[in-house]
């Protein structure tokens, strides 16, 4: 068995975990990651970032090398039905310099982490490795995790386990803590790639041209990313009646694209189900324990919120960890305040999301004609264009703390 000692130890090598890795290694702590997949891809997954979360990598010194890999920026959001504009996001009319949509892949913000994170000596990064258990003391504070690894078994002790690890996160379920799932949005989303050519389309659009809305957004390098929507779990239903019927399915929903959807969509690879809910964590900390980003909170596709949501967790939760590890045997505190201030920032964003759901995607009888010509009228009020802001921006008063870092540490 392989043993680590850590200040913290990060399960979930994902936006939310190595951004918090990174602030951690600046400020001078040792910091072990533990990642279950091979590789940085995250096919289908937050490629659009909010305003909020480009200004905290930016001031983290990651946004600029991870723009340089590849992105798109888009100007507006929009609801469209039948070719006219239910609402206009414009996010250019937002302040600067981060007043835009930006597509990038998951992959690039996440490779420009890492490389900074393995500049220090104290970072660890177990790929390809898996948590099975969590340590505790006879006092049930958690002091660790067991795993395993393409070398065999490990064991990390740590001050504190972070668990980063996602929707269905096994820290949360490892240390038995209870989870609300939400059906608020009562759809799934379908997702497929084609490829694009031409001027590469600057809006986030989802249009309802009748039947299931559809989102759609050009993604990096050449392609159109496409969410279908359909109603919650019908998919394997659709599925039973073979690819020929679920790419009529599509096309009749998109009926520009249906040419490439019939020559790109050659199998059911090409095509990746995202089950659409929210939920929430019944509790983000005990001793020796927290969990950030989806595996706290989870949030569906509308308003682009996880990885935005999930780096200003990291942001947020920074001080209260240094203050964990610096502030004696316990250290629970800091910990304990954070929690208190950031589920206030959580709750406010799904109420907009659920809010969104209803007026955006709502499918089939009186709701589906009304919903959206209410959304209509509230995008020109005063009230839409604070939503917006808090939809870009989150909590303004989240900001990297630089004064903890410790400028010499890296190698």
């Amino acid at each position: 068995m392989t043993e680590t000692r850590t200040d913290f130890c990060i399960v979930g090598g994902g936006p939310a975990g190595l951004t918090l890795a990174l602030l951690l290694l600046r400020s001078g702590a040792r910091v072990t990651v533990v990642e279950k997949l091979r590789s940085l891809e995250r096919e289908y997954r937050g490629e659009i970032l909010q305003p909020g979360g480009q200004r905290l990598l930016d001031a983290l010194g990651v946004l600029k090398g991870a723009r340089a890999r590849g992105c798109h920026e888009h100007d507006r959001f929009l609801l469209e039905e039948k070719g006219r504009i239910l609402i206009n996001g414009d996010y250019r009319r937002l302040p600067g310099p981060f007043n835009c949509l930006l597509s990038i892949p998951q992959r690039h913000i996440l490779e420009e982490l890492l490389e900074q994170c393995s500049r220090y000596p104290g970072f660890a990064h177990l790929g390809s490795a898996r948590c099975s258990a969590l340590i505790s003391d006879t006092r049930q504070r958690v002091r660790g995790i067991l795993g395993r690894g393409p070398d065999g078994d490990l064991m990390v002790h740590a001050h504190c386990v972070i668990g980063a690890d996602g929707r269905y996160s096994k820290v949360r379920q490892l240390a038995g803590v209870g989870y609300d799932r939400f059906e608020d949005f009562d759809q799934d989303v379908l997702w497929f790639k084609l490829t694009s050519e031409g001027p590469v389309p600057s809006d986030v659009r989802i249009f309802r041209a009748g039947g299931n809305p559809v989102l759609a957004y050009a993604s990096h390098p050449g392609h159109l990313q496409i969410g279908w929507t359909l109603p919650h779990g019908r998919y394997k239903e659709l599925a039973a009646q073979g690819l020929d019927h679920i790419k009529a399915r599509l096309g009749a929903a998109v009926p520009d694209q249906a040419e490439r959807i019939d020559a790109e969509i050659t199998s059911f690879r090409d095509l990746s189900l995202l089950d659409v809910f929210s939920g929430v964590a019944r509790e983000w900390t005990r001793p020796g324990l927290l969990l950030i980003g989806d595996s706290a909170h989870t949030h569906g596709p509308i308003g682009a919120q996880g990885i935005n949501l999930a780096i200003q967790d990291a942001v947020a939760a920074h001080p209260a960890l240094l203050s964990s590890l610096h502030g004696g045997e316990d250290g629970s505190e800091p910990l304990r305040r954070y929690v208190t201030g950031r589920r206030r920032d959580v709750q406010r964003i799904m109420k907009i999301q659920a809010m969104q759901g209803k007026m955006m995607l709502s499918a089939g009888g009186l709701a589906s004609v009304v919903r959206p010509k209410m959304a209509a009228v509230v995008s020109r009020t005063p009230a839409y264009r604070a939503v917006l802001d808090r939809l870009a921006f989150g909590n303004r008063e989240i900001v990297v703390r630089e004064e903890l870092f410790r400028p010499a540490a890296a190698t």
